[in-house]
Parts: C-alpha cells; sequence; structure tokens
C-alpha cells in the first residue's frame, strides 16, 4: 500500500499481519480523499477503527493539522506507529488505544473537522457509530466505509465501489 497524494506521495505503508485487518484499497480511498481534499489543510482529523492508518496519514500527507488514529488491536496500533516512524512521524498524531464507539461517545459537537471509519463490516459498528454522530455530530464532515449490500441510515450521501460503499454526513451549520 502506498500514500497517493501529498508530502509522503509514493511511500510505502504496511498494514498488520493476518486477516483482521481489510485495508481500504487505494481506488476507494483516492475517491475518498478526492471528497475531502478540499477540508484537509490544516484540519483535525479522526481516523476511528484505523487498522493501518492509512486514512489518517493520507489526510496528514495532505494537509491536516493533526490526526487521532483510534483502534484497539494491539497489532494495528503497531503497525500504525511503525508507518508514522517510516514516514518521520508527525506533530500532530496521536494514537489512541480505544474501542472506537468509546472514543466516540466521549466527543464533543465539531471536535473534528474530518472523521473516517473503517469498522469490521461484520459488526453493527458502523451503524452505531453513525447513530452516535447523528446525536452528536463529532466532525464536520463523517465517512464511514462498509459493504455495499449494507444500507447506512439517513441522511447520508453513498458512493459504491464494487463491493464496498462509502457514507458521508455532513454537519449542518446553525
Amino acid at each position: 500500500m502506498r500514500i497517493i497524494a501529498g508530502r509522503w506521495r509514493g511511500r510505502r505503508i504496511d498494514a498488520p499481519d493476518g486477516d483482521s485487518v481489510r485495508p481500504t484499497g487505494d481506488r476507494v480511498r483516492e475517491s475518498w480523499m478526492s471528497i475531502v481534499h478540499h477540508l484537509l489543510p490544516e484540519a483535525r482529523v479522526l481516523d476511528l477503527c484505523a487498522g493501518s492508518g492509512a486514512l489518517g496519514l493520507e489526510a496528514l500527507s495532505r494537509g491536516a493539522a493533526s490526526c487521532d488514529f483510534v483502534e484497539r488491536a494491539p497489532r494495528s496500533l503497531l503497525a500504525i506507529q511503525a508507518n508514522l516512524d517510516a514516514l518521520g512521524g508527525h506533530d500532530g498524531a496521536v494514537i489512541h488505544r480505544a474501542d472506537a464507539l468509546d472514543f466516540a461517545t466521549t466527543l464533543a459537537a465539531g471536535a473534528y473537522d474530518v472523521a473516517f471509519a473503517d469498522p469490521p463490516y461484520l459488526a453493527e459498528t458502523g451503524s452505531v457509530l453513525v447513530a452516535q454522530w447523528l446525536t452528536v455530530p463529532f466532525a464536520h464532515v463523517f465517512g464511514i466505509e462498509h459493504s455495499a449490500d449494507v444500507a447506512m441510515p439517513a441522511p447520508g450521501e453513498t458512493r459504491r465501489y464494487g463491493a464496498n460503499a462509502l457514507t458521508f454526513y455532513r454537519a449542518t451549520s446553525n
């Protein structure tokens, strides 16, 4: 896997060993970033269910000021740290060993500019994270990757990429 654009463009990053992580493919990651690219410079980013950290690292590469990586799996935590180290680190990167749902329930509205979530497809984590965001919109834009067979709650905008889909939610301004 490689960083697609920005200051780390072309740099290799690794996913944790084993089949517990399903890294976001380049095509889907590029589509995800093209949707939020205008929000990334100096943004506060959240990467929930971070896995390898690819989404957050891509955001940092494209100019995000900070990224909080939230992951509970030890192998994934090691992979995120190793990827950050290999890229030379970033002062705004913070790795949290936590459950994504528990972490999300502690957040205030507008805590982040952009939030990503790539939870396991077979768990209900995705729809529960969306429900939490709908209750407390902790990011101005929240994107979640899920199986194309699963419908996320309204009022998200869904784009399909083969067997995968991305659904985006945008906070309304008052």
